[in-house]
């Protein structure tokens, strides 16, 4: 046989493997919609990007103080839509919501965006998606999210309250409209949260519980969920006007390894509620797998579990 042969035969494989991977992911996604039960997960808290951005990793370090401080370090891992489609069908995730994050220019905010609304619509039983806007430009960032929206947006997030244009103290005029169409199209807010105390780490930032505590009296009806445990602040729910104002308030587990002992669930749980914790991993920071297996080893009730992985997302986002 020929060189021509062997390439016919080695081309040929590739396709009927191709065609047999795709054929699996449909057939994988059909069982997930029609054997749905309460035991299915969902990742509150994870990340993608386009493959570009990925591909020219430099060019968005040298233009966006954010990504640069996130994504300097060639181990911080980016990934794209189909990657992270990838992981959750091994690591047996069934939705994740994907976050952008607070780019410093709206251009920015528009291409990413662009990528999340295109990812939900090729995955609308896998992916829910937030969007980022830029408040320096508030026209701009009203009309972004009503574009969105018509794209099956769900929420706004990563937003980090710390950076002085999100600062809703110093700029509630310009804060105020955005989190009125927030409201007005019932989106979920979502914010980083950060330690005041303990080690350093890129992006940990400055969203302490002082100034969350002070968005979320300034927004009270406004529903939100604080990442990475908000920061700390659900053990200020010991004092009764910090409870009283967190109605609305959810908290993620993203990144709850390197941050927390495993004794963190117990604890906030018995301070806020079960009610109020999401399952979040922060991929591709981490795997989605080290997040289950630490919450499936905790000695809390199944209807607990139930409630982190899925009944409480499912709750939000009317799944």
């Amino acid at each position: 046989m020929g060189n021509e042969g062997f390439e016919s035969i080695i081309i040929f494989t590739r396709l009927v493997f191709t065609s047999y991977c795709s054929l699996k992911r449909v057939i994988l996604n059909q069982y997930r919609v029609l054997c749905y039960n309460p035991s299915m997960i969902i990742d509150f808290h994870t990340h993608i990007f386009p493959p570009r951005i990925k591909k020219n990793r430099d060019r968005y370090i040298d233009i966006e103080p954010l990504f640069a401080v996130l994504y300097s370090n060639r181990k911080a891992k980016l990934a794209t839509a189909d990657e992270l489609i990838d992981d959750m069908d091994r690591d047996g995730v069934d939705i994740s919501v994907v976050l952008n994050i607070s780019w410093s220019r709206h251009e920015l905010c528009v291409e990413t965006n662009d990528y999340i609304l295109e990812s939900i619509a090729r995955y609308p039983k896998r992916l829910v998606g937030f969007c980022a806007v830029q408040p320096r430009s508030p026209g701009p960032a009203l009309s972004e999210i009503e574009r969105c929206v018509k794209g099956g947006i769900r929420g706004v997030g990563e937003i980090r309250p710390d950076m002085p244009q999100l600062d809703l103290r110093r700029n509630e005029e310009v804060m105020r409209p955005l989190i009125e169409v927030i409201k007005k199209h019932r989106l979920i807010l979502l914010t980083h949260a950060s330690e005041p105390v303990g080690h350093n780490y890129p992006g940990k930032g400055a969203v302490t519980p002082e100034l969350l505590y002070s968005f979320i009296t300034a927004c009270p009806d406004l529903t939100m969920v604080c990442a990475h445990w908000g920061g700390g602040l659900p053990f200020y729910a010991l004092m009764p006007e910090v409870k009283r104002v967190m109605g609305n308030v959810f908290f993620d587990t993203a990144a709850s390894p390197f941050l927390y002992s495993p004794q963190v669930y117990s604890q906030v749980i018995q301070l806020v509620g079960a009610d109020k914790v999401l399952f979040g991993s922060d991929y591709p920071l981490l795997a989605q797998n080290r997040l289950l297996r630490e919450i499936k080893s905790l000695d809390l009730p199944e209807e607990t579990k139930s409630l982190i992985l899925s009944g409480n997302a499912r709750k939000l986002l009317g799944i």
